[in-house]
């Protein structure tokens, strides 16, 4: 595991890294920024979704100087739509440093752009034409140009730009970095490296085929602001034993963790904010069933083994294929079987296609559940308490009392009675989940949605005790009523 302190990273490029949610490099990136940062030209042969932009975009900030007004950067892309989300990524990861980023692309009018240049952006990302375009009219000069990154390489070539990207290449700096990306290392794109690199290190990566088939995997498309009520009502009809929920940044972990806890579910949150001695409490209370749900960055998770977790929750989709697959990985333990879920907005379908052909693994789209299903899953929970609790024994002293009520009340009424006080009815407290800038996932079809508030819907609930073989131990009811109280 590579953190980003790790690399001598500017601070201010570590902080806005950490307000985009990245708190450790994904593999592509562990491999490639010691190489981009120091100044070798490199191959990096890796497929769409692995973190492909941050692993040239982090190079990029951190070499343009904000105190000089001219382009010190450019980023080649096939498509418009990569043009602009490669553009999104590097203003976040410029936002502290001051490094601005310019989108230029073709079928936006040429002179809206040129306006544009005259404010002197740092970086360039655009497509083969349109860069042509601008050189051709120098409204872009290379003079000062001290790298260059051409992105999907491949897919250019496909696109049949390879003469486009060799005119643009030729008019920059002999003394430049230049970067090159791929999924694939046809011949021609070995030639344009041999002609225009300088002795580039070549690293490959490839995303971990998925081995656990012990492990259901669906995924809900649910507009952000459904996103905690949805996941609420999830875990009223599931009832996990133990429960793992991913959120991409800190501030979504402790976010969510709050909010649970108000719908009374017992949860904590850990991330790297948090003091190892807090964590290891957690982690404990954790493993000991005294809480039942761990909320989590990818970070904080990475390396928890952790036996009984029935169910992972992806309440913001991973930015990377390698981080889908070490989330879900932290259930279906010891031949145990586990339950994935990823919550996507429609504007993730395409990053959810990606993962889900980088792992070679379809995942099974979910419906939306009802408010009904959850009222139905807390009382089945309810049954169940009554039932074992008949099994285990314990109840002798409440013996005389029921007796009693027998008297004056029948049987199936009493009954009804007790299974309502049991029910834990679905909570509509208010929970503020507020926006998250997130990231865009640096690829087509893909980027990050935005988070909007939340609120209403959704609801706490009891849940069956474990089994006495439970690595967790068995819960007290008592406890858990002393929880939903507080």
């Amino acid at each position: 595991m590579t953190t980003f302190h790790e690399l001598g990273l500017d601070p201010r490029v570590i902080q806005s890294l950490s307000n985009m949610g990245f708190e450790e490099a994904t593999p592509i990136q562990a491999e490639a920024l010691p190489v981009g940062l120091s100044g070798n030209d490199l191959i990096g042969q890796a497929q769409t979704g692995t973190g492909k932009t941050a692993a040239f975009g982090i190079p990029l900030i951190e070499k343009a100087d904000p105190s000089l007004d001219s382009i010190q950067g450019i980023v080649i892309t096939p498509t418009r739509e990569l043009a602009v989300q490669v553009a999104e990524e590097l203003n976040k990861i410029g936002q502290h440093k001051g490094i601005r980023t310019l989108p230029v692309y073709g079928g936006q009018d040429i002179e809206r752009q040129i306006r544009s240049l005259k404010k002197r952006p740092q970086l360039i990302a655009g497509t083969p034409g349109r860069l042509l375009d601008h050189l051709r009219r120098r409204t872009i000069r290379t003079d000062q140009v001290v790298m260059t990154v051409l992105d999907e390489a491949d897919e250019m070539l496909n696109m049949g730009f390879i003469e486009d990207i060799e005119a643009i290449l030729a008019q920059f700096p002999d003394e430049r970095q230049t970067l090159l990306f791929s999924a694939t290392m046809p011949e021609q794109i070995r030639q344009l490296a041999v002609r225009f690199m300088n002795n580039p290190q070549t690293i490959r990566v490839k995303a971990k085929e998925m081995t656990m088939p012990r492990i259901r995997q669906q995924f809900l498309e649910v507009p952000q602001r459904h996103k905690f009520d949805i996941l609420c009502r999830l875990l009223d009809i599931q009832s996990p034993e133990l429960a793992i929920i991913f959120g991409r940044t800190k501030k979504r972990v402790d976010e969510l963790a709050e909010g649970l806890n108000k719908r009374g579910y017992s949860a904590e949150g850990i991330h790297g904010d948090l003091t190892q001695a807090r964590r290891d409490t957690v982690m404990r209370q954790f493993r000991d069933g005294m809480i039942d749900i761990l909320v989590a960055t990818d970070v904080a998770a990475r390396g928890l083994d952790i036996s009984g977790v029935t169910h992972v929750y992806n309440f913001d989709i991973p930015q990377d294929p390698e981080s889908y697959v070490h989330r879900i990985g932290r259930t279906g333990r010891a031949g145990n079987d586990g339950l994935a879920i990823t919550f996507i907005t429609s504007r993730e379908i395409g990053h959810l296609r990606t993962i889900e052909r980088l792992t070679k693994k379809r995942m099974e789209r979910l419906p939306i559940p009802s408010m009904d299903a959850a009222m139905e899953g807390q009382q089945r929970l309810a049954m169940d308490k009554l039932s074992g609790l008949v099994k285990e024994g314990g109840y002798q002293p409440y013996k005389t009392l029921a007796e009693e009520l027998l008297e004056e009340t029948d049987s199936v009424t009493l009954l009804s009675a007790a299974l309502k006080l049991l029910t834990k009815e679905p909570d509509t407290t208010p929970v503020r989940i507020t926006e998250d800038s997130g990231s865009s996932f640096g690829k087509k079809g893909g980027g990050g949605g935005r988070f909007r508030k939340g609120g209403g819907g959704g609801g706490g609930g009891y849940k069956r005790p474990r089994s006495s073989g439970h690595k967790g131990g068995h819960h007290s009811g008592n406890r858990r009523r002393q929880h939903r109280s507080q």
